[in-house]
Protein backbone atom coordinates (compact mmCIF):
# COMPACT_ATOMS: atom_id res chain seq x y z
CA UNK A 1 0.00 0.00 0.00
CA UNK A 2 1.10 3.59 -0.71
CA UNK A 3 0.10 7.05 0.45
CA UNK A 4 -2.17 7.28 -2.57
CA UNK A 5 -4.22 4.35 -1.29
CA UNK A 6 -4.63 6.30 1.97
CA UNK A 7 -5.84 9.36 0.03
CA UNK A 8 -8.23 7.14 -1.92
CA UNK A 9 -9.58 5.78 1.36
CA UNK A 10 -10.20 9.31 2.71
CA UNK A 11 -11.83 10.39 -0.54
CA UNK A 12 -14.03 7.31 -0.55
CA UNK A 13 -15.19 8.07 2.98
CA UNK A 14 -16.01 11.65 1.96
CA UNK A 15 -18.09 10.48 -1.03
CA UNK A 16 -19.79 7.85 1.14
CA UNK A 17 -20.89 10.36 3.79
CA UNK A 18 -21.97 12.98 1.25
CA UNK A 19 -23.95 10.44 -0.77
CA UNK A 20 -25.77 9.26 2.33
CA UNK A 21 -26.62 12.84 3.33
CA UNK A 22 -27.83 13.78 -0.17
CA UNK A 23 -29.94 10.64 -0.50
CA UNK A 24 -31.49 11.00 2.97
CA UNK A 25 -32.37 14.68 2.56
CA UNK A 26 -33.82 14.12 -0.91
CA UNK A 27 -35.89 11.16 0.29
CA UNK A 28 -37.32 13.37 2.98
CA UNK A 29 -38.11 16.17 0.55
CA UNK A 30 -39.92 14.01 -1.96
CA UNK A 31 -41.75 11.69 0.38
CA UNK A 32 -42.91 13.59 3.44
CA UNK A 33 -45.22 11.29 5.31
CA UNK A 34 -45.89 9.06 2.29
CA UNK A 35 -42.67 7.07 2.41
CA UNK A 36 -42.84 6.97 6.19
CA UNK A 37 -46.35 5.51 6.01
CA UNK A 38 -45.23 2.89 3.48
CA UNK A 39 -42.22 1.89 5.58
CA UNK A 40 -44.32 1.81 8.75
CA UNK A 41 -46.76 -0.59 7.08
CA UNK A 42 -43.85 -2.77 5.92
CA UNK A 43 -42.06 -2.75 9.28
CA UNK A 44 -44.88 -2.41 11.84
CA UNK A 45 -44.28 -6.07 12.61
CA UNK A 46 -40.75 -7.29 13.37
CA UNK A 47 -40.97 -10.21 10.96
CA UNK A 48 -42.20 -7.97 8.16
CA UNK A 49 -39.05 -5.91 8.68
CA UNK A 50 -36.88 -9.02 8.73
CA UNK A 51 -38.37 -10.26 5.46
CA UNK A 52 -37.96 -6.81 3.89
CA UNK A 53 -34.31 -6.61 4.95
CA UNK A 54 -33.60 -10.16 3.76
CA UNK A 55 -35.31 -9.60 0.42
CA UNK A 56 -33.59 -6.29 -0.37
CA UNK A 57 -30.16 -7.60 0.64
CA UNK A 58 -30.59 -10.83 -1.31
CA UNK A 59 -31.35 -8.79 -4.43
CA UNK A 60 -28.57 -6.21 -4.17
CA UNK A 61 -26.11 -8.64 -2.49
CA UNK A 62 -24.84 -6.04 -0.06
CA UNK A 63 -25.81 -5.96 3.60
CA UNK A 64 -23.61 -2.87 3.90
CA UNK A 65 -25.76 -1.01 1.35
CA UNK A 66 -28.96 -2.10 3.12
CA UNK A 67 -27.83 -1.10 6.60
CA UNK A 68 -26.42 2.18 5.30
CA UNK A 69 -29.78 2.97 3.73
CA UNK A 70 -31.51 2.09 7.00
CA UNK A 71 -29.24 4.41 8.98
CA UNK A 72 -29.92 7.16 6.45
CA UNK A 73 -33.69 6.67 6.70
CA UNK A 74 -33.57 6.71 10.51
CA UNK A 75 -31.42 9.84 10.42
CA UNK A 76 -34.01 11.51 8.17
CA UNK A 77 -36.85 10.57 10.50
CA UNK A 78 -38.51 8.49 7.78
CA UNK A 79 -37.95 5.12 9.47
CA UNK A 80 -38.46 4.39 13.13
CA UNK A 81 -35.85 2.65 15.27
CA UNK A 82 -37.90 -0.48 15.97
CA UNK A 83 -38.71 -0.89 12.26
CA UNK A 84 -35.01 -0.49 11.46
CA UNK A 85 -34.19 -3.32 13.89
CA UNK A 86 -36.12 -5.87 11.83
CA UNK A 87 -34.59 -4.73 8.55
CA UNK A 88 -31.06 -4.92 10.03
CA UNK A 89 -31.71 -8.45 11.28
CA UNK A 90 -33.07 -9.46 7.88
CA UNK A 91 -30.10 -8.00 6.03
CA UNK A 92 -27.86 -10.51 7.80
CA UNK A 93 -29.98 -13.35 6.46
CA UNK A 94 -30.15 -11.85 2.96
CA UNK A 95 -26.39 -11.45 2.69
CA UNK A 96 -25.90 -15.23 2.93
CA UNK A 97 -26.99 -15.51 -0.72
CA UNK A 98 -23.59 -14.13 -1.73
CA UNK A 99 -21.70 -17.01 -0.13
CA UNK A 100 -23.97 -19.51 -1.92
CA UNK A 101 -23.45 -17.80 -5.27
CA UNK A 102 -19.71 -17.76 -4.70
CA UNK A 103 -19.70 -21.43 -3.76
CA UNK A 104 -21.60 -22.29 -6.95
CA UNK A 105 -19.62 -20.08 -9.32
CA UNK A 106 -16.12 -21.00 -8.23
CA UNK A 107 -15.91 -17.86 -6.08
CA UNK A 108 -15.51 -15.65 -9.14
CA UNK A 109 -19.08 -14.35 -9.58
CA UNK A 110 -18.82 -14.35 -13.40
CA UNK A 111 -22.54 -14.96 -13.71
CA UNK A 112 -24.03 -12.01 -15.67
CA UNK A 113 -27.22 -11.94 -13.59
CA UNK A 114 -25.21 -11.86 -10.37
CA UNK A 115 -23.09 -9.01 -11.71
CA UNK A 116 -26.11 -6.96 -12.79
CA UNK A 117 -27.59 -7.19 -9.30
CA UNK A 118 -24.44 -5.82 -7.71
CA UNK A 119 -24.85 -2.13 -6.71
CA UNK A 120 -21.35 -1.45 -8.08
CA UNK A 121 -22.56 -2.30 -11.57
CA UNK A 122 -26.01 -0.74 -11.62
CA UNK A 123 -25.29 2.45 -9.62
CA UNK A 124 -23.57 4.22 -12.58
CA UNK A 125 -26.79 3.77 -14.55
CA UNK A 126 -28.76 5.27 -11.65
CA UNK A 127 -26.32 8.19 -11.57
CA UNK A 128 -26.82 8.90 -15.27
CA UNK A 129 -30.61 8.66 -14.96
CA UNK A 130 -30.46 11.00 -11.96
CA UNK A 131 -28.34 13.57 -13.81
CA UNK A 132 -30.71 13.51 -16.80
CA UNK A 133 -33.72 13.98 -14.51
CA UNK A 134 -32.11 17.03 -12.91
CA UNK A 135 -31.00 18.55 -16.24
CA UNK A 136 -34.11 17.85 -18.30
CA UNK A 137 -37.07 17.81 -15.93
CA UNK A 138 -38.76 21.02 -14.86
CA UNK A 139 -40.80 19.36 -12.12
CA UNK A 140 -39.26 19.64 -8.68
CA UNK A 141 -40.38 16.14 -7.63
CA UNK A 142 -38.53 14.57 -10.55
CA UNK A 143 -35.40 16.61 -9.91
CA UNK A 144 -35.48 15.52 -6.26
CA UNK A 145 -35.89 11.90 -7.38
CA UNK A 146 -32.79 12.44 -9.50
CA UNK A 147 -30.91 13.60 -6.42
CA UNK A 148 -31.92 10.41 -4.60
CA UNK A 149 -30.48 8.30 -7.43
CA UNK A 150 -27.29 10.35 -7.56
CA UNK A 151 -26.95 10.21 -3.76
CA UNK A 152 -27.19 6.42 -3.82
CA UNK A 153 -24.68 6.19 -6.67
CA UNK A 154 -22.22 8.49 -4.86
CA UNK A 155 -22.65 6.42 -1.69
CA UNK A 156 -21.83 3.20 -3.54
CA UNK A 157 -18.94 4.91 -5.34
CA UNK A 158 -17.52 5.94 -1.96
CA UNK A 159 -17.90 2.41 -0.59
CA UNK A 160 -16.11 1.01 -3.62
CA UNK A 161 -13.33 3.58 -3.35
CA UNK A 162 -12.71 2.61 0.27
CA UNK A 163 -12.74 -1.06 -0.66
CA UNK A 164 -10.45 -0.51 -3.69
CA UNK A 165 -7.98 1.35 -1.49
CA UNK A 166 -7.64 -1.83 0.56
CA UNK A 167 -7.39 -4.23 -2.40
CA UNK A 168 -3.60 -4.23 -2.56
CA UNK A 169 -3.57 -5.34 1.05
CA UNK A 170 -6.28 -7.95 0.52
CA UNK A 171 -4.37 -9.35 -2.47
CA UNK A 172 -1.21 -9.97 -0.46
CA UNK A 173 -0.68 -13.66 0.22
CA UNK A 174 0.64 -12.96 3.72
CA UNK A 175 -2.54 -10.99 4.48
CA UNK A 176 -4.77 -13.80 3.24
CA UNK A 177 -2.88 -16.38 5.29
CA UNK A 178 -3.72 -14.36 8.41
CA UNK A 179 -7.20 -15.82 8.01
CA UNK A 180 -5.97 -19.28 8.97
CA UNK A 181 -3.00 -18.70 11.27
CA UNK A 182 -5.00 -18.50 14.49
CA UNK A 183 -6.31 -21.74 15.95
CA UNK A 184 -7.58 -20.03 19.12
CA UNK A 185 -11.32 -19.32 18.52
CA UNK A 186 -11.26 -15.92 20.29
CA UNK A 187 -8.20 -14.77 18.32
CA UNK A 188 -9.73 -16.20 15.16
CA UNK A 189 -12.93 -14.23 15.68
CA UNK A 190 -10.96 -11.03 16.35
CA UNK A 191 -8.87 -11.58 13.23
CA UNK A 192 -12.00 -12.16 11.15
CA UNK A 193 -13.55 -8.97 12.51
CA UNK A 194 -10.47 -6.79 12.02
CA UNK A 195 -9.67 -8.04 8.52
CA UNK A 196 -13.29 -7.56 7.42
CA UNK A 197 -13.22 -4.02 8.82
CA UNK A 198 -10.08 -3.33 6.80
CA UNK A 199 -11.48 -4.52 3.47
CA UNK A 200 -14.99 -3.28 4.45
CA UNK A 201 -16.90 -6.15 2.91
CA UNK A 202 -18.00 -9.35 4.57
CA UNK A 203 -18.77 -10.75 1.12
CA UNK A 204 -15.18 -10.10 0.01
CA UNK A 205 -13.85 -11.61 3.24
CA UNK A 206 -15.97 -14.72 2.78
CA UNK A 207 -14.84 -14.86 -0.86
CA UNK A 208 -11.19 -14.89 0.24
CA UNK A 209 -11.92 -17.60 2.80
CA UNK A 210 -13.77 -19.69 0.22
CA UNK A 211 -10.98 -19.21 -2.32
CA UNK A 212 -8.41 -20.36 0.23
CA UNK A 213 -10.57 -23.33 1.20
CA UNK A 214 -10.39 -24.63 -2.38
CA UNK A 215 -6.67 -25.24 -1.84
CA UNK A 216 -7.44 -27.53 1.09
CA UNK A 217 -5.33 -25.60 3.61
CA UNK A 218 -8.20 -24.23 5.71
CA UNK A 219 -9.38 -26.43 8.61
CA UNK A 220 -13.01 -25.99 9.60
CA UNK A 221 -11.91 -25.27 13.17
CA UNK A 222 -10.16 -22.11 11.88
CA UNK A 223 -12.89 -21.11 9.39
CA UNK A 224 -15.69 -21.10 11.97
CA UNK A 225 -14.42 -18.36 14.32
CA UNK A 226 -13.29 -16.30 11.33
CA UNK A 227 -16.84 -16.45 9.93
CA UNK A 228 -18.17 -15.31 13.29
CA UNK A 229 -15.73 -12.41 13.34
CA UNK A 230 -16.61 -11.37 9.80
CA UNK A 231 -20.18 -10.76 10.89
CA UNK A 232 -18.88 -8.31 13.48
CA UNK A 233 -16.42 -6.64 11.12
CA UNK A 234 -19.08 -5.86 8.53
CA UNK A 235 -20.67 -3.43 10.99
CA UNK A 236 -17.96 -0.88 10.17
CA UNK A 237 -19.96 0.45 7.20
CA UNK A 238 -23.03 1.23 9.30
CA UNK A 239 -20.75 2.77 11.91
CA UNK A 240 -19.26 5.08 9.27
CA UNK A 241 -22.77 5.93 8.03
CA UNK A 242 -23.68 7.13 11.53
CA UNK A 243 -20.84 9.66 11.61
CA UNK A 244 -22.38 13.11 11.87
CA UNK A 245 -25.90 11.63 12.04
CA UNK A 246 -28.41 12.22 14.81
CA UNK A 247 -28.61 10.12 17.95
CA UNK A 248 -31.34 7.84 16.61
CA UNK A 249 -29.25 7.00 13.53
CA UNK A 250 -26.34 6.21 15.83
CA UNK A 251 -28.67 3.92 17.77
CA UNK A 252 -29.62 2.12 14.54
CA UNK A 253 -25.92 1.55 13.82
CA UNK A 254 -25.45 0.34 17.41
CA UNK A 255 -28.31 -2.17 16.97
CA UNK A 256 -26.43 -3.62 14.00
CA UNK A 257 -23.24 -3.95 16.07
CA UNK A 258 -25.07 -5.43 19.07
CA UNK A 259 -27.03 -7.90 16.97
CA UNK A 260 -23.96 -9.24 15.16
CA UNK A 261 -21.68 -9.21 18.19
CA UNK A 262 -24.13 -10.84 20.62
CA UNK A 263 -25.18 -13.39 18.00
CA UNK A 264 -21.56 -14.29 17.20
CA UNK A 265 -20.53 -14.66 20.84
CA UNK A 266 -23.61 -16.64 21.90
CA UNK A 267 -23.61 -19.08 18.98
CA UNK A 268 -19.85 -19.61 18.96
CA UNK A 269 -19.87 -20.19 22.73
CA UNK A 270 -22.72 -22.69 22.38
CA UNK A 271 -20.90 -24.49 19.55
CA UNK A 272 -17.64 -24.84 21.49
CA UNK A 273 -19.41 -25.87 24.71
CA UNK A 274 -21.23 -28.66 22.83
CA UNK A 275 -17.98 -29.64 21.14
CA UNK A 276 -16.29 -29.84 24.55
CA UNK A 277 -18.77 -32.42 25.83
CA UNK A 278 -19.68 -34.13 22.53
CA UNK A 279 -16.96 -33.84 19.91
CA UNK A 280 -18.38 -32.51 16.63
CA UNK A 281 -16.85 -34.33 13.61
CA UNK A 282 -16.89 -31.12 11.54
CA UNK A 283 -14.00 -29.79 13.63
CA UNK A 284 -11.69 -32.41 12.13
CA UNK A 285 -12.67 -31.68 8.54
CA UNK A 286 -11.25 -29.32 5.96
CA UNK A 287 -13.44 -26.35 5.09
CA UNK A 288 -14.95 -26.22 1.59
CA UNK A 289 -16.80 -23.38 -0.20
CA UNK A 290 -20.07 -25.26 0.28
CA UNK A 291 -19.42 -25.90 3.98
CA UNK A 292 -18.54 -22.24 4.53
CA UNK A 293 -21.75 -21.14 2.78
CA UNK A 294 -23.97 -23.46 4.82
CA UNK A 295 -22.26 -22.43 8.09
CA UNK A 296 -22.69 -18.75 7.22
CA UNK A 297 -26.39 -19.26 6.48
CA UNK A 298 -27.04 -21.39 9.58
CA UNK A 299 -25.34 -18.85 11.82
CA UNK A 300 -27.28 -15.86 10.50
CA UNK A 301 -30.65 -17.62 10.46
CA UNK A 302 -30.18 -19.00 13.99
CA UNK A 303 -28.95 -15.62 15.23
CA UNK A 304 -32.05 -13.92 13.79
CA UNK A 305 -34.43 -16.52 15.21
CA UNK A 306 -32.92 -16.19 18.69
CA UNK A 307 -32.41 -12.43 18.90
CA UNK A 308 -35.72 -11.55 17.26
CA UNK A 309 -37.25 -12.42 20.64
CA UNK A 310 -35.18 -9.66 22.22
CA UNK A 311 -35.69 -6.88 19.67
CA UNK A 312 -37.24 -4.53 22.23
CA UNK A 313 -34.37 -5.26 24.59
CA UNK A 314 -31.84 -4.36 21.89
CA UNK A 315 -33.59 -1.04 21.31
CA UNK A 316 -33.61 -0.29 25.05
CA UNK A 317 -29.93 -1.24 25.29
CA UNK A 318 -29.05 1.32 22.63
CA UNK A 319 -30.64 4.01 24.79
CA UNK A 320 -28.31 2.94 27.60
CA UNK A 321 -25.26 3.00 25.32
CA UNK A 322 -26.34 6.24 23.62
CA UNK A 323 -28.40 7.94 26.33
CA UNK A 324 -30.83 10.71 25.63
CA UNK A 325 -29.36 14.18 25.67
CA UNK A 326 -30.46 16.56 28.39
CA UNK A 327 -32.64 18.32 25.85
CA UNK A 328 -34.27 15.04 24.81
CA UNK A 329 -34.93 14.12 28.44
CA UNK A 330 -36.41 17.51 29.18
CA UNK A 331 -38.54 17.48 26.04
CA UNK A 332 -39.60 13.89 26.22
CA UNK A 333 -41.46 13.25 29.24
CA UNK A 334 -41.78 14.57 32.64
CA UNK A 335 -45.46 14.29 31.67
CA UNK A 336 -45.24 10.58 30.94
CA UNK A 337 -44.49 10.04 34.60
CA UNK A 338 -48.07 11.13 35.19
CA UNK A 339 -49.24 7.97 33.42
CA UNK A 340 -48.68 5.86 36.52
CA UNK A 341 -50.21 2.39 36.61
CA UNK A 342 -50.69 2.86 40.35
CA UNK A 343 -53.20 5.62 39.60
CA UNK A 344 -55.40 3.11 37.78
CA UNK A 345 -56.66 1.97 41.17
CA UNK A 346 -58.37 5.37 41.25
CA UNK A 347 -59.58 5.68 37.65
CA UNK A 348 -60.84 9.25 38.06
CA UNK A 349 -57.40 10.46 39.12
CA UNK A 350 -55.74 8.45 36.38
CA UNK A 351 -58.04 10.04 33.79
CA UNK A 352 -57.33 13.62 34.94
CA UNK A 353 -53.63 12.86 34.94
CA UNK A 354 -53.91 11.48 31.39
CA UNK A 355 -55.88 14.58 30.37
CA UNK A 356 -53.01 16.81 31.51
CA UNK A 357 -50.67 14.75 29.37
CA UNK A 358 -52.99 15.06 26.35
CA UNK A 359 -53.02 18.84 26.77
CA UNK A 360 -49.22 18.85 26.74
CA UNK A 361 -49.34 16.66 23.63
CA UNK A 362 -51.48 19.26 21.90
CA UNK A 363 -49.19 22.08 23.05
CA UNK A 364 -46.25 20.30 21.43
CA UNK A 365 -48.31 19.91 18.27
CA UNK A 366 -49.21 23.59 18.30
CA UNK A 367 -45.53 24.51 18.60
CA UNK A 368 -44.69 22.27 15.64
CA UNK A 369 -47.37 23.82 13.42
CA UNK A 370 -46.37 27.37 14.38
CA UNK A 371 -42.71 26.72 13.56
CA UNK A 372 -43.60 24.95 10.31
CA UNK A 373 -45.71 27.88 9.13
CA UNK A 374 -42.91 30.32 9.98
CA UNK A 375 -40.55 28.26 7.81
CA UNK A 376 -42.58 29.23 4.73
CA UNK A 377 -41.39 32.82 5.10
CA UNK A 378 -38.13 32.36 7.00
CA UNK A 379 -36.62 28.94 6.43
CA UNK A 380 -33.80 27.68 8.64
CA UNK A 381 -32.50 24.18 9.34
CA UNK A 382 -32.69 24.56 13.12
CA UNK A 383 -36.45 25.10 13.17
CA UNK A 384 -36.93 22.38 10.56
CA UNK A 385 -35.15 19.88 12.80
CA UNK A 386 -37.24 21.08 15.73
CA UNK A 387 -40.47 20.41 13.80
CA UNK A 388 -39.22 16.94 12.88
CA UNK A 389 -38.26 16.26 16.48
CA UNK A 390 -41.64 17.42 17.82
CA UNK A 391 -43.45 15.19 15.34
CA UNK A 392 -41.55 12.20 16.74
CA UNK A 393 -42.34 13.26 20.32
CA UNK A 394 -46.06 13.52 19.53
CA UNK A 395 -45.95 10.00 18.07
CA UNK A 396 -44.61 8.81 21.44
CA UNK A 397 -47.46 10.61 23.17
CA UNK A 398 -50.02 8.83 21.04
CA UNK A 399 -48.50 5.41 21.71
CA UNK A 400 -48.31 5.89 25.48
CA UNK A 401 -51.66 7.67 25.75
CA UNK A 402 -53.44 5.03 23.67
CA UNK A 403 -52.22 2.23 25.95
CA UNK A 404 -53.03 4.13 29.13
CA UNK A 405 -56.51 5.20 28.04
CA UNK A 406 -57.32 1.62 27.07
CA UNK A 407 -56.39 0.52 30.60
CA UNK A 408 -58.66 3.21 32.06
CA UNK A 409 -61.51 2.10 29.78
CA UNK A 410 -61.41 -1.32 31.49
CA UNK A 411 -62.20 0.29 34.86
CA UNK A 412 -65.51 1.40 36.31
CA UNK A 413 -65.83 5.16 35.82
CA UNK A 414 -68.71 7.59 36.17
CA UNK A 415 -70.63 9.16 33.30
CA UNK A 416 -68.69 12.43 33.32
CA UNK A 417 -65.35 10.66 33.26
CA UNK A 418 -66.59 8.39 30.50
CA UNK A 419 -67.43 11.44 28.35
CA UNK A 420 -63.94 12.86 28.89
CA UNK A 421 -62.38 9.48 28.09
CA UNK A 422 -64.28 9.32 24.79
CA UNK A 423 -63.16 12.84 23.86
CA UNK A 424 -59.53 12.01 24.65
CA UNK A 425 -59.45 8.67 22.82
CA UNK A 426 -60.76 10.33 19.67
CA UNK A 427 -58.78 13.56 19.98
CA UNK A 428 -55.29 12.09 20.41
CA UNK A 429 -55.63 10.56 16.95
CA UNK A 430 -56.46 13.95 15.42
CA UNK A 431 -53.71 15.66 17.41
CA UNK A 432 -51.16 13.18 16.07
CA UNK A 433 -52.45 13.75 12.51
CA UNK A 434 -52.03 17.51 12.96
CA UNK A 435 -48.45 16.87 14.01
CA UNK A 436 -47.94 14.77 10.86
CA UNK A 437 -49.13 17.68 8.75
CA UNK A 438 -46.79 20.08 10.56
CA UNK A 439 -43.92 17.98 9.19
CA UNK A 440 -45.56 17.98 5.74
CA UNK A 441 -45.69 21.80 5.86
CA UNK A 442 -42.06 22.01 6.97
CA UNK A 443 -40.94 19.69 4.17
CA UNK A 444 -42.81 21.75 1.58
CA UNK A 445 -41.26 24.93 3.02
CA UNK A 446 -37.85 23.35 2.60
CA UNK A 447 -38.64 22.45 -0.99
CA UNK A 448 -39.65 26.05 -1.65
CA UNK A 449 -36.36 27.26 -0.14
CA UNK A 450 -34.27 24.89 -2.27
CA UNK A 451 -36.17 25.33 -5.52
CA UNK A 452 -34.91 28.01 -7.92
CA UNK A 453 -38.52 28.85 -8.82
CA UNK A 454 -39.60 30.27 -5.46
CA UNK A 455 -43.08 31.65 -4.77
CA UNK A 456 -43.91 35.14 -5.93
CA UNK A 457 -44.32 37.89 -3.34
CA UNK A 458 -48.07 37.85 -3.97
CA UNK A 459 -48.23 34.15 -3.14
CA UNK A 460 -46.18 34.68 0.03
CA UNK A 461 -48.48 37.54 1.13
CA UNK A 462 -51.52 35.32 0.65
CA UNK A 463 -49.88 32.44 2.51
CA UNK A 464 -49.14 34.85 5.38
CA UNK A 465 -52.86 35.55 5.82
CA UNK A 466 -53.65 31.85 5.40
CA UNK A 467 -51.03 30.94 8.05
CA UNK A 468 -52.58 33.35 10.57
CA UNK A 469 -55.96 31.70 10.09
CA UNK A 470 -54.50 28.20 10.58
CA UNK A 471 -52.66 29.32 13.71
CA UNK A 472 -55.86 30.87 14.98
CA UNK A 473 -57.98 27.76 14.52
CA UNK A 474 -55.34 25.65 16.26
CA UNK A 475 -54.96 28.13 19.14
CA UNK A 476 -58.72 28.22 19.73
CA UNK A 477 -58.95 24.44 19.54
CA UNK A 478 -56.21 24.06 22.14
CA UNK A 479 -57.91 26.53 24.51
CA UNK A 480 -61.32 24.86 24.04
CA UNK A 481 -59.82 21.43 24.64
CA UNK A 482 -57.72 22.46 27.65
CA UNK A 483 -60.63 24.24 29.35
CA UNK A 484 -63.28 21.77 28.14
CA UNK A 485 -65.06 24.85 26.77
CA UNK A 486 -67.97 23.68 24.61
CA UNK A 487 -69.04 27.20 23.62
CA UNK A 488 -65.59 27.98 22.27
CA UNK A 489 -65.59 24.61 20.52
CA UNK A 490 -68.70 25.74 18.63
CA UNK A 491 -66.69 28.65 17.17
CA UNK A 492 -64.13 26.34 15.57
CA UNK A 493 -66.31 25.26 12.65
CA UNK A 494 -66.88 28.81 11.25
CA UNK A 495 -63.13 29.39 11.32
CA UNK A 496 -62.53 26.01 9.67
CA UNK A 497 -64.84 27.07 6.82
CA UNK A 498 -62.85 30.27 6.44
CA UNK A 499 -59.67 28.19 6.14
CA UNK A 500 -61.36 26.06 3.47
CA UNK A 501 -62.26 29.19 1.52
CA UNK A 502 -58.75 30.58 1.88
CA UNK A 503 -57.35 27.30 0.60
CA UNK A 504 -59.50 27.50 -2.53
CA UNK A 505 -58.82 31.20 -3.06
CA UNK A 506 -55.04 30.87 -2.74
CA UNK A 507 -54.97 28.05 -5.27
CA UNK A 508 -57.29 29.81 -7.74
CA UNK A 509 -55.25 33.00 -7.53
CA UNK A 510 -52.11 31.07 -8.30
CA UNK A 511 -53.74 29.46 -11.35
CA UNK A 512 -54.63 32.94 -12.54
CA UNK A 513 -51.02 34.10 -12.11
CA UNK A 514 -49.78 31.06 -14.01
CA UNK A 515 -52.06 31.97 -16.93
CA UNK A 516 -50.70 35.52 -16.84
CA UNK A 517 -47.12 34.26 -16.77
CA UNK A 518 -46.40 35.71 -13.31
CA UNK A 519 -45.75 32.32 -11.66
CA UNK A 520 -44.55 28.91 -12.81
CA UNK A 521 -46.71 25.80 -12.95
CA UNK A 522 -43.94 23.91 -11.09
CA UNK A 523 -44.21 26.27 -8.13
CA UNK A 524 -47.96 25.66 -8.26
CA UNK A 525 -47.49 21.98 -7.46
CA UNK A 526 -45.57 22.91 -4.31
CA UNK A 527 -48.13 25.56 -3.38
CA UNK A 528 -50.97 23.04 -3.75
CA UNK A 529 -49.22 20.49 -1.52
CA UNK A 530 -48.45 23.17 1.06
CA UNK A 531 -51.94 24.65 1.00
CA UNK A 532 -53.58 21.23 1.32
CA UNK A 533 -51.41 20.33 4.32
CA UNK A 534 -52.42 23.61 6.02
CA UNK A 535 -56.09 22.94 5.32
CA UNK A 536 -55.86 19.45 6.82
CA UNK A 537 -54.60 20.92 10.09
CA UNK A 538 -57.87 22.86 10.25
CA UNK A 539 -59.89 19.75 9.37
CA UNK A 540 -58.50 17.86 12.35
CA UNK A 541 -59.13 20.85 14.64
CA UNK A 542 -62.74 20.71 13.49
CA UNK A 543 -62.83 16.97 14.30
CA UNK A 544 -61.62 17.65 17.86
CA UNK A 545 -64.16 20.43 18.42
CA UNK A 546 -67.03 18.39 16.96
CA UNK A 547 -66.09 15.39 19.11
CA UNK A 548 -66.27 17.59 22.21
CA UNK A 549 -69.72 18.85 21.17
CA UNK A 550 -71.04 15.41 20.25
CA UNK A 551 -69.92 13.79 23.50
CA UNK A 552 -71.24 16.71 25.54
CA UNK A 553 -74.68 16.67 23.86
CA UNK A 554 -74.90 12.90 23.54
CA UNK A 555 -75.47 13.18 19.79
CA UNK A 556 -73.04 11.33 17.54
CA UNK A 557 -74.31 12.40 14.12
CA UNK A 558 -71.55 14.83 13.20
CA UNK A 559 -72.70 15.12 9.60
CA UNK A 560 -76.23 16.00 10.67
CA UNK A 561 -74.95 18.45 13.27
CA UNK A 562 -72.74 20.29 10.78
CA UNK A 563 -75.52 20.38 8.18
CA UNK A 564 -77.96 21.91 10.68
CA UNK A 565 -75.42 24.48 11.86
CA UNK A 566 -74.42 25.60 8.38
CA UNK A 567 -77.93 25.70 6.91
CA UNK A 568 -80.10 26.78 9.82
CA UNK A 569 -77.93 28.75 12.23
CA UNK A 570 -77.82 32.40 11.14
CA UNK A 571 -75.18 33.22 13.76
CA UNK A 572 -72.89 30.71 12.06
CA UNK A 573 -73.10 32.54 8.74
CA UNK A 574 -72.58 35.89 10.47
CA UNK A 575 -69.49 34.54 12.20
CA UNK A 576 -68.07 33.27 8.89
CA UNK A 577 -68.58 36.71 7.31
CA UNK A 578 -66.88 38.37 10.29
CA UNK A 579 -63.91 36.04 10.09
CA UNK A 580 -63.61 36.45 6.33
CA UNK A 581 -63.13 40.17 6.89
CA UNK A 582 -60.44 39.45 9.50
CA UNK A 583 -58.63 37.09 7.14
CA UNK A 584 -59.17 38.96 3.91
CA UNK A 585 -56.56 38.22 1.28
CA UNK A 586 -54.63 41.21 -0.14
CA UNK A 587 -55.86 42.64 -3.43
CA UNK A 588 -54.42 40.97 -6.52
Amino acid sequence: MTIFHGLQLIGGLAFFLYGMDLMGNSLQLISGRRLQSILESLTDNLWKGILLGAGVTAVIQSSSATTTLVVSLVNSGIMRLFGATGVIMGSNVGTTITAWLLSMTGTTSDNLFVKLLNPTNFSPVLAMVGVLMIMISKRENRRTTGKILIGFAILIFGMNNMSDAMKPLAAMESFQLLFIRFSNPILGMLVGAVLTMIIQSSSAAIGILQALSVTGIVPYSAALPILMGQNIGTCITALLAALGANRNAKRASTIHILFNTIGSIVLMSAFYIINFFVHIPLMDMEATPFLIAITHTAFNVLSTLILSNFANGLVKLTYIIIPESEKEKEERSEEFRLLEDRLLETPGMALRSAFDVSVRMMERTQEGVRLALELIHNYNDKDFERVKYLEGVVDQYQDKMGDYLFKISQKNINEGDNRLLNVMMSSIVDIERISDHSLDIAIEARRVEEDPLNFSQKALNELSVYSRAVNDVLDRTLIAYRNEDIELARLIEPLEEVVDRLNSAVRLRHISRVKDGECSAEAGVMLTDLSNAMERVSDHCSNIANTMIEVHTGSFDSHGYLTDVKEKDSSYKDKVKELMKEYKLPKE
